[in-house]
C-alpha cells in the first residue's frame, strides 16, 4: 500500500481513538498489523509516536482558554476557595505524579505487554465492562463534584494512580481510566472527562518524549535494540510523517468536541459495548488476523 495513504489512515486512527475510552494504543497495533507495518524498523515506531504530539497539540489548543483562566486564577480559584495544593493546576500536576511515578517503576512491566494482542484484547474486555458498570452506577447516584473547581487533593491522587492501569496493561484506555475513576471518587460525568482530558495534557506529553528518547535518541540503550532496525529518514519519509501529524491533529480537533457533548447528553455505554465487542473479535479471530500473542 502506498504510504502516504497509509499515514492518512493511522493517522485517522490515532486522531480518532486518542481520546475516546477505547485504547488508541490497541487500535494503532491493530492497523499496524493490518497494514502489515514493520515494527522492527525504527522508523513506524518513532512515527507512531510522534503522531499522538498531533493529537496532543489539538487538545491543547481545545483547551488553552480553560487553561489561561486556570493559571489566571492561580492559587485562589475562580472562587477564592481553592490553594496552592487544591487549585485545578496542582491537582492536575499531582495526579500527572501519581502516574508518571509509578509508570517508572514499572517500565519493564509495561515493556512486555506492549506487543501483546492477549493482554490487549482482555484490557478491553474488562475495561469495558467495568466501565459500563460505573456508568450505570453513577445513574443511579448523584455526584458531589459537579467542577473540577471543587475537587480534593485525594481525588485528585486516586485517579492518578488509576490512569497508571493504562500504562501497565495496553488496552486499557487512559480516557477510560481516569473517567472511571473520576466517577468513583464521586465526579459528575462532565467534570470527570474535564479532568481526564487536563491531566491527559501533561502525561501524554511527558509519555511521548520519554517514548521518543528511549526508541530514537536513546537507541542503543533500548530493550529491543538488538532486533530493531536503525532510523534511517529521507524526503518521502519526512512527508509521510507530517501527513500522519496532520491528519491526527485535525481529527482529533473534531472527535474532542463530540465527545464532551455526546458523554454530557448519552454517557459512556456505548464505549463499553464496543470495547467488549472488539475484545471478543480480538481473543477469537486475533491471532488468526493479525498474528502475534
Amino acid at each position: 500500500m502506498n504510504n502516504y495513504f497509509m499515514s492518512v489512515l493511522l493517522g485517522i486512527v490515532e486522531g480518532l481513538t486518542e481520546f475516546l475510552p477505547v485504547s488508541s494504543t490497541a487500535h494503532l497495533r491493530i492497523a499496524e498489523a493490518l497494514l502489515h507495518i514493520d515494527l522492527t524498523d525504527a522508523y513506524w515506531k518513532m512515527y507512531t509516536i510522534v503522531i499522538q504530539l498531533g493529537a496532543i497539540l489539538a487538545l491543547c489548543l481545545l483547551f488553552m482558554g480553560r487553561i489561561v483562566e486556570f493559571m489566571r486564577t492561580f492559587p485562589k480559584g475562580e472562587n477564592g476557595e481553592r490553594n496552592y495544593l487544591t487549585h485545578p493546576i496542582s491537582l492536575t500536576l499531582i495526579a500527572f505524579a501519581f502516574t508518571a511515578g509509578p509508570s517508572l517503576l514499572l517500565t519493564k512491566v509495561i515493556g512486555k505487554n506492549l506487543e501483546s494482542l492477549t493482554t490487549m484484547a482482555l484490557a478491553l474486555l474488562i475495561g469495558g465492562v467495568v466501565m459500563w458498570i460505573i456508568d450505570a452506577w453513577t445513574v443511579r447516584h448523584e455526584a458531589g463534584t459537579i467542577d473540577v473547581e471543587e475537587m480534593t487533593l485525594w481525588q485528585a491522587i486516586w485517579i492518578g494512580l488509576c490512569q497508571t492501569l493504562s500504562a501497565v496493561f495496553p488496552g486499557t484506555s487512559r480516557s477510560m481510566s481516569t473517567i472511571a475513576a473520576g466517577q468513583v471518587a464521586g465526579l459528575t460525568r462532565a467534570t470527570a472527562l474535564e479532568f481526564s482530558f487536563l491531566i491527559s495534557i501533561p502525561t501524554m506529553i511527558a509519555a511521548t518524549f520519554y517514548d521518543l528518547y528511549k526508541e530514537v535518541l536513546h537507541h542503543g540503550h533500548s530493550a529491543t535494540a538488538e532486533v530493531v532496525q536503525p532510523l534511517v529518514m529521507n524526503t518521502e519519509r519526512w512527508i509521510v510523517l507530517a501527513i500522519g501529524f496532520a491528519v491526527s491533529f485535525i481529527v482529533a480537533l473534531g472527535v474532542v468536541e463530540w465527545f464532551l457533548q455526546w458523554v454530557r447528553k448519552h454517557g459512556l455505554v456505548l464505549f463499553a459495548v464496543y470495547r467488549i465487542i472488539l475484545a471478543i473479535l480480538l481473543l477469537t479471530l486475533g491471532r488468526h488476523l493479525l498474528g502475534g500473542n
